[in-house]
């Protein structure tokens, strides 16, 4: 016997019988199956996948030999959307929304005249806004260094 949970309360189980070559599901949406076939792999599939997913799931094998239980943790990562954009006081906005973690952000170069903000979305996401001052620089350009665990992004902005 093999049984997939999710670690919550009446969150999806999906379990298959060999001995009666029976499966079952139970509150999983269509999204939650088999990745081939337990007969053959009883690996779980994930398609496609969102942020309400992340959480903890149990997969427990029960044969002859005894019950063997095996943890995994579903992290969610979103890739942030990155803007890089000015406006009339000469002041550079980088922006990077909706990402999960949050992004960092870095100027190029850099400048103790950048400041950032931090909005926290009900989803779990997070959107990160810095700001770089150039009314009295003479860099010609400059660059918004975006990291983060999906993606880094340089977007460069002409400041002449």
């Amino acid at each position: 016997q093999v049984v997939w949970k999710r670690n919550c309360n009446h969150c999806c189980s999906l379990s298959y019988r060999s001995d009666r070559n029976e499966t079952s599901k139970l509150n999983c949406s269509e999204r939650i199956t088999w990745k081939y076939s337990p007969v053959s792999d009883p690996a779980l599939r994930i398609y496609p996948v969102d942020l309400r997913d992340e959480g903890n799931y149990t997969c427990e094998i029960v044969n002859s030999e005894g019950n063997f239980p095996f943890l995994s943790s579903l992290t969610v990562i979103v890739l942030p959307t990155v803007t890089l954009t000015h406006d009339n006081s000469r002041v550079a906005v980088c922006q990077a929304s909706a990402g999960k973690p949050a992004a960092d952000i870095f100027w190029i170069p850099a400048s103790n005249h950048s400041s950032m903000e931090e909005f926290h979305h009900p989803n779990g996401t997070v959107t990160r806004v810095s700001y770089f001052g150039w009314a009295h620089s003479s860099f010609p350009s400059v660059a918004c260094l975006v990291t983060h665990p999906a993606t880094n992004q340089t977007l460069l902005m002409d400041l002449t």
